[in-house]
């Protein structure tokens, strides 16, 4: 219901006001190895994604019907260490930093076949404030255009602490969800062309960064 009072407040307002409106990558559902482009339709698989969609079109309706500066970023999975610990990412990266310590002997998680963009969150802010510097709005996707898996993301935070995660990984069939997206892969050339942004930190950057992160909240 944000998505939809916002723009509704813009209109009546009646000013110059450009607005932007975060979608999701969740929209696509599981592409299976096939790159999400802006033309790729949305198949959803969670009442998130679902929600999601129903924003994105909302703000493509205000931008048809009244001429409104508004835009979508479809973005892909960007981290950040400011993200809770219940978010799978910051479990392992904090989990990897108690092991480290002697403070916790193991990491349990489900299913680490799964292969996903991910990208620097301050990296995406940035893609964002572009999109609204343009004259004309138009929605796009926010991605590296790079995918990993989770295996490679536990592997690369356990090793920055000397960890091999394979003596400290337990798997637990109870976190499994039968609507989980196996693949995740986009293209990211128009914004690229449009905005002029390309993602430059990779995952490998990525996450000794948020490991820092994680290592002083643990201590």
């Amino acid at each position: 219901m944000g998505t939809l009072h916002l723009p509704e407040a813009i209109r009546f307002v009646g000013r110059p006001i450009k607005f932007y409106s975060s979608g999701s990558s969740e929209c696509f559902g599981d592409t299976g190895s096939v790159r999400a482009n802006e033309g790729t339709p949305f198949r959803p698989r969670s009442p998130y994604a679902i929600a999601k969609v129903c924003g994105y079109n909302l703000v493509a309706n205000y931008r048809d019907a009244y001429g409104m500066h508004a835009s979508s970023g479809i973005l892909f999975h960007h981290k950040s260490p400011l993200w809770p610990e219940r978010f799978v990412k910051q479990k392992i990266l904090r989990s990897a930093a108690r092991i480290a310590s002697g403070k916790a002997d193991s990491l349990t998680i489900g299913d680490i076949d799964i292969h996903l963009d991910r990208g620097w969150a301050p990296e995406y802010v940035d893609a964002m404030w572009r999109m609204l510097q343009q004259n004309d709005p138009a929605d796009c996707m926010i991605d590296t255009g790079r995918s990993a898996s989770l295996e490679e993301f536990v592997t690369l935070a356990l090793r920055h602490f000397g960890l091999d995660w394979r003596k400290y990984v337990r798997h637990d069939v109870t976190l499994l969800r039968p609507s989980d997206i196996r693949f995740g892969a986009a293209d990211p050339s128009l914004a690229r062309e449009r905005h002029g942004w390309k993602s430059s930190v990779s995952l490998e950057d990525l996450i000794p960064r948020m490991c820092r992160t994680a290592e002083a909240e643990v201590s």
